[in-house]
């Protein structure tokens, strides 16, 4: 929506919005339209839903529109090489980091939880090839350790539509030129699947913190004690010499405030929810449902 929005107040006209169809979404299984379609709507945009683009009709559809140029942001569908090759301008996409590192579905997250210390945008020519497009323009943006996959997307959104605003404006006046991508260097972001929100306490805490960060809100941190299952929320990596573990096992508590002992260090654990309760920050969540030190979790 950001991108959208900014194309709009740059005084670009928009022949038409494409977004994935409304799907069934709350306890009512309503159907919802995503947001950037919500948005197209109370601007009085024209919005396409098309299952797929494969088809002759969509990419009939899709070439009437004569449109300069498409740009695309976290779409979800493969553009065939009709679309591709329908707008005067081509197919820009803004890619959340600094390729070719972390092509594919899941960049902002698989960069935090590999420790990287930067990310990015890059604003892409779109080819037939999964994000290898050459670059149009690339940005930089640190990653902290305070750093979540929330608030990196947030800010990656920002910039990207601010960065695609100047793409077009580059490519119109033939100011920018395109920079075929290094093979060197490339690695592929996987799309997030359900199961990787399991803490495994085999791993080093500093790992398990850098996936707290990278996997809230979807698919959470989450860890099985007494029969529930506890999201985490926010934790913090400990050296061993910060709580003393020697003799408790890899995935018990060292103490009664949610500290446990990881394949190396230590990982408190800050801020947890149970199901279907409030989040609580630790000290408040063991008054009501102590874990004691010595505890195992799984």
């Amino acid at each position: 929506m950001p991108v959208l929005a900014a194309l709009l107040q740059a005084g670009h006209g928009v022949a038409c919005v494409y977004s994935q169809p409304p799907r069934p979404a709350g306890r009512g299984q309503k159907e919802r339209r995503c947001p950037v379609h919500a948005f197209a709507d109370g601007q009085g945009l024209p919005v396409r839903t098309p299952q797929t683009l494969k088809t002759e009709d969509a990419q009939a559809d899709f070439q009437a529109l004569q449109a300069d140029a498409c740009v695309v942001a976290a779409y979800g569908l493969i553009l065939p090489p009709a679309i591709l090759a329908a707008p005067r301008l081509g197919c820009l996409n803004v890619h959340a980091s600094l390729l070719p590192r972390w092509r594919g579905a899941a960049p902002i997250q698989r960069a935090i939880m590999a420790g990287d210390s930067e990310s990015g945008i890059c604003i892409m020519q779109m080819d037939e090839g999964l994000d290898t497009g050459a670059v149009l323009m690339r940005e930089k943006m640190p990653i902290t350790g305070e750093t979540t996959a929330e608030s990196l997307h947030d800010a990656l959104s920002a910039m990207g539509a601010r960065l695609m605003v100047e793409a077009l404006s580059g490519i119109e006046t033939a100011t920018l030129s395109p920079e075929p991508q290094p093979e060197d260097g490339v690695t592929y972001a996987e799309k997030l699947a359900r199961g990787e929100g399991k803490l495994d306490w085999n791993r080093t805490a500093v790992d398990l913190e850098r996936q707290v960060r990278a996997l809230n809100p979807w698919p959470g941190v989450w860890f099985e004690y007494a029969g529930e299952r506890i999201k985490v929320l926010a934790a913090q990596a400990m050296d061993v010499e910060a709580a003393a573990k020697d003799g408790v096992m890899v995935g018990a508590t060292v103490d009664d405030r949610l500290s446990v002992a990881c394949g190396q260090g230590v990982l408190r654990l800050e801020r947890v929810c149970r199901a279907g309760k409030t989040p609580q920050d630790a000290a408040d969540f063991v008054r009501g449902f102590p874990i004691p030190a010595g505890t195992e979790l799984l």
